[in-house]
Order: C-alpha cells, then structure tokens, then sequence
C-alpha cells in the first residue's frame, strides 16, 4: 500500500515519525537536566568524523538517541524533516525511492545532517547548490540555555540561522531540520579529464562553473584529484536516465585509481576524457568505501588483503575505528620509533581558496607538504536570484551571508582536500605544517574548516570565524557557557 497522498506522505505515516522524533526530544530534553550546572553540555555520542582531540568530559552527555531518522519525506513539495544526528546514508537511503536526494550530500556515509550544517559539508554538486546548511528551510535548535528554538531566515531567531553554519556545538545542536530536495536520475554518466597543467585545469575548471557544460555536455557534478604538478583530473558528471552497464567500486576495483589514464590523444593541456558510468546510489558513495584513497593506510587496497576484507567493513566509518585505536595507542610513532624515525605530523584538513588562486596553493602545496593525492571540489554560495534546481524556488536561496564562515557572494572558490601525515622536523614547533598551511591559506584570501587540528591565536581566530558576532550570539544564546566556546573547542582541544 502506499504511503503517498497528495500532499506527499500519508498523514498517518508522518505523525508516526513526527510523534517518535517527539519522544526523542522528551529524553534529549531530561538528559539536558541531568547535567549538572558546573559541567558543560556535551553529546553522548560515541562517533564522530571530527579529527581533533579533546579533554574528557566526567559528567552525563546529551542523549541524542532518539534524533537520528528522517521524520518524514515530501515528495511533492520536495522536502524532509530531519532528525539532526541523522546520517546521510540514512538520509539518501530515505529520499533516492522518491527519485530525490539532498542538494549537498557529503562523501561520507556517517556525516550527520546535524554535523555538516554547524560544520560544513561539501561535496560535487557544491559548484552549484552551495552548502549544506543553504538548502536548509528551518531549524529546531537546542541552545546553551536549554531551550528549543524554531529557527528561519526571516523570524526573531534569524541572527542564530545565519550564525549557526561553522559553529561546530558552541550555539546549540539541531534538533530537527526541514531541508530542500531536487529531483535525481538512476544513473551519473562521468567523464574524467586528465590534465598536464595546474593552469590548464584552473581555466578549465573556472569555466565549467560559470557555463555548467563542457564540451558540449552538460555537468551536475565536478570535483577533481590532483596526483602531481602534470597529472591532474576533473571529473564531470552528468544524470541520465538511460540505461547499461555500470561500474561497481565497493568490490576489488577502487574509484580513484579508476579516474587516471594515460592521456592518449592528448594535447598540452587536456586528455581526451576516460568515461565511466554508476548508479546515483554507488556516485554518491563513490568515495566512501575507501575513504577517498586513505583506506590504503590499512593495507584495504592490496589485492591480497582486499580479497578477505570484509565488504561490510569497506566504509569509512570502520577506517575511522582503525584509526582511533592508532591515535589512542600511539602506534604509528611506535613503528616509526623502531625504525629510527620521530613521530609524524597529522595533516588532515580542507581548506577553501579563490579558483583563480587554485594553482598557486596547488603548487606551493606540492612543493612543501609531502602528500598526495589532494581532492579538488569548486564552491559557490547559491545564486539567490536563481530558484533551485528543477523549480524549486524557496527561501533558502536568498541572499543572506554566513559571518563564522565569510565566503564571498558570486565568487568561486575551490575546497582542497588532504588527509595524512608528514615527518616532523626537530626543533620545529607542534603543527609546523599545518601552521604553513594556515599561513598561506590566509594570504591567498582563503579559509580552512575547523573539524581538525588548528592553531591559530585567540585574535586572528576571531578575524577568521566571526569575531563580535559570534560573540553576540553567545551572548543571546548560552549566556551561561553552558556549551564551550568555538576558540576552546577548536584550537584549545576542549
């Protein structure tokens, strides 16, 4: 029987989610109380995709057990209620048998919907739907003070709407977000374009965003790998509805080895592209099963491992078990301590810069910090004179600025991804690379995300993310400090 009327979901069906999702905010709520005065307030979660660490908290977390579902689906209006620790792999899973899926969906299974709108989720479709918190319609948020607000872009709690995205817990946690969907086909048709230059890539890049086609061909998603100064790669998608075979990436055959080729036909710039086809379901995970490239730190891609991995834990949320236990026991410093080595310098970080200073960060990058691959994924704030895609105009689309993240309107940015570690240098201070990186980061005009190790100080932070208004909204919001602050958090480790 179907749960579809014509408005979208049954009404019995969506009170049924609405009256669970109610129950879980009655024990979000006591577990809030249960905290003592003194004690800062905290999830109880034990997951998380942040790669900072942090001091331990000896008094009761947050119970967000009962906030992790979709609420309900429109598929008319195009629309879901989220429950704010709602996975995205739950999320797609409940949007894609309507033929929709959020505007922004992060390449990792676990990110919540939560996490990615007070942090900042990007993924290939972010050159033309923005972030994920700009497809966000209204919040109901827990503030520091223990109340639920039901936030909007235009009601009395707006200043917490636009303050919200990049603080990371420090205003308050979502509890329930109603978010925009756009209409999707089954299947991505990719082409993946090698290039020998930075530069080459830069331009071309710079104008697949501006004409949304290359080549003659329509693009609804692009990002792109960098392996070397002369061996970079875009990878443009296209939806189809047409059917045929299609490439499967969850089994021994791994996604990213499978965007490089030769270039044959090439000229200086530009290979002639290689073409692959997937699923909508197997494009949005593509990176998941792997964890972009970095499962090849635990051996997953050597065939004769990957012959026994177990296909269920080819995700990036076991990845991120194997790797808490290494930074709990050390064990990576031990092996390189039997080998004569020091310990090594986690740089794990995403950073946003100009397009049109892409090549410059790429090239200073390559030349001082021993890592490779880097992902490559443009960005625009949405258009706000353009309704969203397919016709679905709203109000999430109207001009309104993000001031702990201040991207500038009607420019193009590109977000350049790294995930590893380089040897330490003795006598260098804690985090020299990453230090560098923040240095230069700045002086190219760019930004860097906060979910991992910084160490800027307590006034270039507030020039960075927010300074007096985030002080405001703190003020408004957790007068109390009940929640940590964001410098405490993210710099200070609390």
């Amino acid at each position: 029987m179907s749960l579809l009327g014509k408005a979208g979901l049954a009404p019995a069906a969506r009170e049924s989610g609405f009256a669970a999702h109610r129950a879980g905010v009655n024990r979000l709520l006591a577990s809030y109380r249960a905290i003592p005065e003194h004690a800062n307030v905290r999830l109880a979660k034990k997951t998380s995709n942040l790669f900072r660490a942090r001091t331990k908290n000896s008094a009761p977390g947050l119970d967000v057990s009962g906030l992790t579902k979709v609420i309900a689906v429109d598929p008319v209006a195009r629309t879901a209620d989220v429950a704010g620790m709602t996975t995205y792999e739950e999320l797609v899973a409940a949007t894609l048998p309507y033929g929709l899926a959020p505007l922004v969906v992060p390449q990792l299974k676990t990110i919540t919907l939560g996490g990615a709108v007070t942090g900042l989720g990007i993924e290939s479709t972010s050159f033309r739907s923005g972030l994920p918190h700009e497809s966000v319609l209204e919040m109901d948020v827990l503030t520091g003070a223990g109340e639920i607000l039901t936030v909007t872009p235009d009601n009395e709690h707006a200043d917490l709407f636009r303050g919200f995205p990049n603080s990371y817990g420090t205003l308050g946690y979502t509890v329930r977000l109603k978010i925009e969907l756009e209409a999707v086909r089954p299947y991505v048709e990719l082409r993946h374009v090698r290039f020998h230059s930075l530069r080459a890539m830069e331009a071309t890049l710079a104008r697949i965003v501006a004409e949304r086609s290359y080549d003659g061909e329509q693009v609804d998603y692009l990002d792109g790998v960098v392996f070397t100064a002369d061996e970079s790669y875009l990878t443009l998608g296209r939806q189809t509805d047409e059917p045929g075979p299609v490439s499967d990436y969850t089994g021994m055959d791994i996604f990213y080895t499978s965007i490089r080729h030769d270039g044959a036909g090439s000229t200086a710039a530009a290979a002639v592209p290689r073409r692959d086809r997937l699923t909508i379901h197997d494009y949005l995970w593509r990176w998941d099963t792997d964890w972009f490239w970095c499962s090849r730190a635990f051996g997953a891609q050597n065939p004769k491992i990957r012959r026994f991995w177990p296909k269920r834990y080819r995700r990036s949320s076991f990845y991120w078990k194997l790797l808490a236990l290494d930074h709990k026991y050390n064990i990576g410093d031990k092996l390189e301590a039997r080998k004569g080595n020091p310990p090594r310098e986690r740089v794990v970080q995403d950073v946003e810069v100009p397009v049109d200073r892409t090549a410059d960060f790429v090239e200073w990058f390559l030349r001082e910090i021993p890592i490779e691959p880097i992902w490559l994924c443009p960005l625009r704030l949405r258009d706000a004179e353009k309704p969203a895609d397919d016709g679905a105009a709203s109000e999430a689309a109207a001009d309104r600025t993000w001031p702990l993240y201040p991207l500038a309107p009607n420019r193009t940015y590109v977000n350049v991804g790294f995930w590893s570690t380089v040897p330490t240098v003795p006598g260098q201070p804690e985090g020299a690379a990453n230090r560098a990186i923040e240095r230069t980061v700045t002086d190219f005009d760019g930004h860097k995300s906060l979910y991992s190790d910084s160490f800027y100080d307590e006034a270039e932070f507030a020039a960075l993310y927010g300074g007096n208004t985030y002080t405001e909204l703190k003020k408004r919001y957790d007068p109390d400090h009940r929640l940590l602050d964001l410098y405490s958090k993210a710099v200070q480790r609390r």
